[in-house]
């Protein structure tokens, strides 16, 4: 690793039972050429192969495949600081995250906390679903919601034991809690994993999904059981150009006022005066915001995607047209 590179992280996600430790033991054993760090929560179920151990300091134990399996034992931080000190032996970092946490607080830390964006980036969010329990989980569960909202990948697992029928319903719903991820269907979590390392989920840059956000869409609603707070995502689409500095301040103060409901935002801008469009996204309350790629000949159209709760339409459709010119 350069001097001035960062070593992408991808954050494991997915409820109890989804299949994050099939996956992370596919990972450690299979000959795939890709050196992996992975860091288990205190409550994973890895079984090291202890054949394929070909060297250990303390817990750390490094396998035949190049890569190395570790537990998070007390500070995430300190756990990382170890596993810098062999950052000559691994390109990625895969940490997984306990099957009933929310993703959200660790991947802020990683946007916010200088210490850990020195030397690593947040590449993504990668979050399992159990195709098959999915629904229950979603009418019991609160942290399976923001676990799908925050995530850059949704693996849909488990896919021989649903319908072609199912399948589709799952993914539907699963598109209307988080159209901005992308999805990939697997089973026994067998899952390419360029489709879930280098994957740029917290980097600013448009998707496929984005370029359609907003048109049609309206709202798409599902409550929950457990408190009935209702997970939204908010598409919107509108012609015109944005005031940016107004739209900074905007959002800023929504996010301030309500950062811990608005999960997560993105979009693209058209502002004045200028050939090429402007991207942003947020997690929680962080923000930030870059130009990208001219015009040319498309539409300039300001389209942006709100995920969080109890979003209202009509409030974010118009705070947002307040900043038009």
């Amino acid at each position: 690793m350069g001097e001035n590179q960062q070593l992408p992280v991808t954050l494991l996600a997915g409820f109890l039972g989804a299949g994050k430790t099939t996956l992370l033991n596919y990972i450690l054993k299979e000959n795939h050429g890709k050196r992996i760090a992975v860091i288990e929560n205190e409550f994973g179920e890895i079984s090291v192969d202890h054949d394929l151990v070909i060297g250990a300091d303390e817990d750390i134990f490094e396998m035949s495949n190049g890569c190395i399996c570790c537990s998070i034992k007390g500070d995430l931080i300190a756990t990382l600081n170890r596993l810098m000190g062999q950052n000559d032996k691994f390109d990625y970092i895969l940490i997984e995250s306990t099957g009933l946490a929310s993703p959200g607080p660790i991947a802020q830390a990683f946007l916010l906390e200088d210490e850990l964006n020195r030397s690593l980036k947040l590449d993504g969010v990668v979050t399992l679903v159990d195709c098959r329990h999915i629904w229950k989980h979603l009418d019991e569960v609160d942290v399976a919601w923001e676990q799908v909202a925050f995530s850059s990948v949704i693996v849909l697992n488990k896919t021989d034991l649903v319908s072609a029928e199912e399948l589709k319903k799952v993914e539907e719903r699963i598109k209307g809690i988080n159209p901005t991820a992308r999805i990939v269907q697997t089973e026994k979590a067998v899952v390419p994993l360029n489709h879930i390392l280098d994957i740029g989920g917290f980097e600013l840059k448009p998707s496929e999904e984005t370029e359609t956000l907003g048109e049609g869409e309206g709202q798409i609603i599902y409550k929950g059981l457990v408190s009935g707070q209702e997970i939204t995502s908010v598409g919107i689409t509108f012609s015109g150009d944005i005031d940016r500095n107004q739209f900074v301040m905007w959002l800023q103060m929504l996010l301030m006022m309500e950062g811990m409901d608005v999960i997560r935002a993105k979009g693209i801008l058209s502002l004045p005066d200028s050939p090429n469009r402007h991207i942003f996204q947020s997690v929680y309350m962080m923000f930030d915001s870059q130009d990208d790629r001219p015009w040319g000949k498309d539409e300039r159209i300001n389209r942006m995607v709100f995920i969080g709760r109890n979003l209202d339409r009509e409030r974010l459709e118009e705070g947002v047209r307040s900043c038009l010119i």
